[in-house]
């Protein structure tokens, strides 16, 4: 069992920073909650901890780093030495170094990826209040998810990268897409949570970003996040439609730098018991886009 909570937060590299902060709160929905002179912080409204989502104003668009929230620094540091053992570069980011956040432990996987843990990060609670609650609270802008739910990214080495986090974090495969003849791994999908994933890894170049996930309420509210985009002129990649993957209902989009977004939802609940689900990679477009059952070639092309 891992003692990673949940994923934490992702901080993305933005060209534009204040056109990418308009689209983050505008037709995302998010909420600043704190600014510092290249970075700008935001959380949905759901989130009680200070920020998920951390834009960086940089040349490039991509992901810095995702990082992933521990229960606490005991377990922080059993985890820094198995991940120091298992051959990781790692580093210490100090208290203070971005705002609101204690210390964390950053590391790079074998996907080339920066990733950190961390257990201390401001709680700045939610509009709803945890005493007598209200379903959600007035004056919600844009798609208006309630979290932050996953990351897909890109990498050559799957099986390394599976089995570092499972055998170093904790983490389970949830489903995973083989060649037909099974020998070679060309994607994979973990969970340290019950969802059906919190992390994904496709076959592609090292080091590159495929898209964050925001979850929303149902079948609804992704057909309204397709409206929003039309209504904001924010081209949706693909029209809301299913995974065979996961059975997520969604619809992908970019924001002003390139880096694609999704709106998601449903999907099944996994429990540490269940088999891992195998796709075989002759129907990675079902196992992608079910109802069309192909890909299209700018989800695999279109990284950052």
């Amino acid at each position: 069992m891992s003692e990673i909570l949940r994923l934490g937060r992702l901080e993305l590299r933005v060209l534009d920073l204040e056109e990418s902060v308009k689209y983050y709160t505008n037709v995302i929905g998010l909420e600043v909650t704190g600014r510092e002179e290249n970075r700008v912080y935001l959380k949905a409204w759901d989130e009680y901890d200070h920020h998920s989502i951390i834009l960086q104003k940089s040349d490039t668009a991509g992901m810095d780093h995702m990082a992933f929230k521990v229960k606490d620094i005991y377990e922080l540091e059993k985890l820094e030495y198995k991940i120091e053992q298992f051959g990781c570069k790692l580093s210490r980011i100090s208290k203070g170094a971005r705002l609101a956040e204690g210390e964390a432990v950053r590391f790079q996987l074998p996907t080339g990826h920066h990733m950190e843990l961390y257990t201390e990060i401001e709680q700045v609670g939610t509009k709803t209040g945890n005493l007598n609650p209200d379903p959600w609270p007035d004056g919600l802008k844009g798609i208006a998810p309630h979290r932050l739910d996953h990351a897909l990214l890109t990498g050559d080495d799957l099986k390394t990268a599976t089995r570092f986090f499972t055998e170093v974090l904790g983490f389970r495969q949830t489903e995973k897409i083989v060649t037909v003849d099974g020998e070679d791994l060309v994607g994979s999908f973990m969970s340290v949570t019950n969802k059906g994933h919190d992390l994904a890894f496709v076959k592609g170049p090292d080091a590159k970003f495929h898209h964050a996930g925001f979850y929303v309420d149902n079948w609804y509210e992704v057909l309204k996040a397709a409206d929003i985009l039309t209504k904001n002129n924010v081209q949706a990649e693909v029209t809301p439609t299913r995974h065979g993957i996961t059975r997520g209902l969604t619809v992908y989009f970019f924001d002003p730098s390139g880096n694609r977004n999704e709106a998601y939802t449903s999907g099944y609940m996994s429990y540490a018991d269940f088999p891992t689900i195998t796709w075989t990679e002759d129907k990675i477009g079902t196992g992608i886009f079910y109802h069309r059952r192909e890909l299209i070639e700018s989800f695999s092309k279109a990284l950052t």
